[in-house]
């Protein structure tokens, strides 16, 4: 198995709170990037990064289009782009929603499979939708590898069903293992 450069984590209602959980427990200067798509409402005004870097020891960005990526950074997709992952960099997108969400988890997890393939990992926690199931089945089918949080200590578990459904998972864990488990694969120890 290569060795792991991108967690892509997509998460909808109740997002915040796993989110929150899993960044708590990665360490500062991880050797991966981060990428977070959370399903939001258009607010150029938004306190998602802030809240999330209160509870991180990673710098968590909203970026710009075209930002080179950083490993031991989390990048918060913004409100109302598509947050997409280019070879070395972050592209933002304003194309339509997919399955009404902008930003999307399918569009962030399908461009991560095609940049990274398997050197990425995608993680779906909590989610009220669909969005993210057929860009995990993406990252699977490049090489890469796909955890989930356990359906039953999700806040919604619609996304997490979904995935599951979708594609083999390499693993099903409650919020408490995750930010464990990713480590462990970047770090391969």
């Amino acid at each position: 198995m290569s060795s792991v450069e991108i967690i892509a984590i997509g998460a909808s209602l109740g997002g915040l709170r796993a989110l929150q959980a899993v960044l708590r427990g990665l360490p500062a200067g991880l050797s991966a990037c981060v990428i977070v798509t959370q399903h939001r409402r258009a607010d150029p005004e938004s306190k998602l990064a802030y809240l999330l870097g209160r509870e991180c020891q990673l710098p968590v960005i909203e970026p710009e289009d075209k930002l080179p990526l950083e490993r031991g950074h989390v990048y918060l997709a913004p409100s109302d782009y598509h947050l997409l992952v280019e070879r070395g960099s972050l592209a933002l997108s304003v194309d339509p929603p997919v399955q009404y969400a902008r930003p999307s988890i399918d569009v962030l997890f399908e461009s991560v499979a095609d940049a990274y393939g398997p050197a990425a990992v995608g993680v779906m926690l909590t989610s009220s939708s669909a969005d993210g199931a057929a860009g995990a089945a993406a990252i699977k089918r490049a090489g890469g590898r796909v955890l989930v949080q356990d359906p039953d200590t999700a806040e919604s578990p619609v996304g997490p069903r979904a995935v599951i459904a979708s594609t083999t998972v390499d693993a099903v864990v409650g919020l408490e293992r995750l930010a464990e488990m990713l480590v462990k694969l970047v770090t391969g120890k």
